[in-house]
């Protein structure tokens, strides 16, 4: 197999804006609470008739500041309230949102803004404020800062008081399908940002068509998600419009450090998370397990979620599994579930693979995570499983209205209603990115019988080691990194005689795995030489080998003092590894791993 479509299963009015799907939910359902906001310790309910009074009040501010349709709005904030009022605003007022992280350096700040002509910007805070004013020089479109955390929206409606609310009408009938949208910046793993133009089409044809597929997520009663993906980043924003358009009830989670209290009290029925936040919740609970003593019962009970989850694709779970699961359900899993707050049934997980071992543990835990996939310039998923047909492991089949190609060199192409229209101000990028209607995602992969997809690795990022041998890093990488003290790998070879690993530890879990293993507590430098971390380590490495050839294997690793962070540069703020720059500067630690191994550990 390698082409598969997926038929259409709505069609949409050329006419219609994602503003048009707000405006129809306030006067159908005028008292359906689309929005809860966080007030203090309370959630407060906003209908869609109050958060349609809300965006047109600070859409007419916007047309008094004398912003004009197609101009761009920079957005620059952690997720919250205001972002989504803000989105939809500048979109009712038929501007063009450009989101920018909030963790942006100033030369990232100055080049988004710069290269979109933002003529206005809304920053979170007073701390963001300046670091916009230190690059304010180079961007002489900006003409308007406005700061949340200093009343930006209170500003805004008081300065369109006397904006009629007919002029606010009339920019948005004027959208359209084919209007631009948004301009949102690739994370830009591999060099300078690029901004992809994606239009009310890709993002109203895509949702319609997803709500049709996975209603029995979306259209449930009460059905409600807790959003602390950043919106700065494409899935999340398309999870905002997706729920609004859905007519379910979104939340926003500002600090993920606080996610699980947020869980508690919000008590969402479908979560949207990356890989590592799974990881990250199976690894902390294993090793509160431990430090409690009851590690045993833990991974029994893992176990048996697994085994579970894996009999109900080949049939009903026997008798004696169906006893364990429920003797494991009463003493592990219903906590966790309680945890996530209780009224959890699905999660859509994308960005990275989530890995098998989880996607069963959480399917028998109770949480189906359908795994999904797509780029920004895809308005974030083109495939995904669904309720009704779950491959563990795959990224599922292609969205309705959406196509996947293989490549004869195994990459991923995509067609259809989610893939952008171009680079913004960058044809020659826009050129080089298609092959007619295809889009090249630069990622590799397969498709099955039934045309559910797997991704395999980037095809930038392929290895080929001093014997000619190609290696795909991903799949080493993401089995290193489930283990607990893992923080990232980072596999090498590139023309060298074999294949090795830079190694970060996870700061936070490593006090808690040294507690529970009986060990005093040590730095991570003290760890990265410890040998009983180092025994653990050279296991999971020994397990991530197990998945490839003895000439793809892991031969040797060096575990670094330091972890790979946003803050510090190595990570984009979607997570991912910036490889080519962890290369260049960890450079002599790759030397020191060929130049103390090469003898140990020769090539086959």
């Amino acid at each position: 197999m390698d082409e598969f479509h997926t038929p259409r299963l709505v069609s949409t009015d050329p006419a219609t804006s994602i503003s048009d799907l707000l405006v129809e939910h306030a006067h159908a359902r005028p008292d359906a609470v689309l929005l809860r906001r966080r007030i203090g310790d309370a959630w407060v309910d906003r209908t869609a008739r109050q958060m349609l009074a809300e965006v047109t009040s600070v859409a007419k501010g916007l047309v008094a500041a004398g912003l004009r349709p197609g101009d761009r709005l920079g957005i620059m904030s952690r997720t919250r309230y205001e972002w989504t009022i803000l989105d939809f605003a500048a979109w009712h007022a038929g501007l063009v949102p450009v989101p920018v992280y909030e963790t942006s350096s100033p030369s990232q700040v100055e080049w988004i803004l710069a290269d979109s002509g933002a003529r206005a910007l809304v920053v979170e805070s007073a701390v963001l404020a300046e670091v916009v004013a230190s690059v304010r020089e180079a961007l002489p479109a900006l003409e308007h800062v406005w700061v949340i955390d200093d009343g930006a929206l209170e500003t805004l409606t008081s300065l369109g008081a006397t904006v009629d609310d007919a002029e606010v009408d009339a920019r948005r009938r004027a959208c359209g399908l084919d209007t631009l949208a948004t301009i949102i910046y690739t994370s830009g793993t591999t060099g300078r940002p690029k901004g992809a133009e994606l239009t009310h089409g890709n993002f109203v044809d895509l949702s319609l068509n997803a709500i049709e597929r996975l209603h029995v997520i979306l259209e449930d009663p009460g059905a409600s998600t807790l959003l602390f993906l950043p919106l700065a980043h494409v899935f999340a924003r398309f999870i905002e419009v997706l729920v609004i358009a859905a007519g379910a009830t979104l939340g926003h989670a500002p600090d993920a450090r606080q996610i699980v209290a947020d869980f508690g009290t919000f008590r969402p029925t479908f979560l949207l998370a990356v890989p590592r936040v799974f990881e990250k919740v199976y690894n902390s609970a294993e090793q509160k397990a431990t430090a409690a003593g009851r590690v045993k019962v833990f991974h029994f009970a893992a176990r048996v979620a697994i085994a579970y989850s894996r009999a109900l694709d080949s049939g009903r779970p026997g008798l004696r599994l169906r006893l364990q699961h429920r003797l494991a359900d009463l003493l592990v899993l219903r906590k966790l579930r309680a945890a996530l707050g209780g009224r959890v049934n699905w999660a859509i997980s994308g960005g990275a693979p989530l890995g098998e071992r989880l996607g069963h543990f959480y399917r028998g835990l109770g949480l189906t995570v359908l795994e999904g996939y797509g780029l920004t310039e895809t308005t974030a998923p083109a495939t995904v499983n669904v309720p009704d047909r779950v491959k563990i492991g795959s990224v599922g089949p292609p969205l309705p209205g959406t196509g996947v190609r293989i490549a004869d060199d195994g990459e991923v192409l995509v067609t259809g209603v989610p893939v952008f229209r171009g680079y913004w101000s960058n044809p020659e990028a826009t050129v080089e990115a298609f092959t007619g209607e295809w889009f090249h995602t630069g990622d590799l992969g397969s498709l099955d019988a039934d045309g559910f997809l797997r991704i395999t690795g980037r095809k930038k990022e392929i290895i080929v080691t001093a014997a000619g041998k190609n290696v795909v890093p991903a799949v080493l990488e993401d089995r290193v990194r489930s283990h607990p003290l893992v923080s990232q790998c980072v596999v090498v070879g590139d023309a060298r005689p074999f294949v090795g690993a830079l190694i970060t530890l996870d700061p936070e879990m490593l006090p808690l795995w040294l507690s529970g293993h009986g060990k005093p507590a040590m730095s991570v430098s003290q760890a990265a030489t410890d040998p009983f971390v180092r025994e653990h380590l050279d296991r999971a490495v020994e397990r991530a080998n197990e998945a490839v050839s003895r000439a793809e294997s892991i031969r040797t690793y060096m575990v670094l003092d330091g972890d790979f962070t946003v803050d510090n540069g190595y990570l984009t703020p979607s997570l991912k590894v910036k490889r080519h720059l962890v290369l260049a500067d960890f450079a002599a630690d790759v030397d020191r791993i060929y130049g103390t191994a090469a003898e140990a550990a020769p090539p086959s």
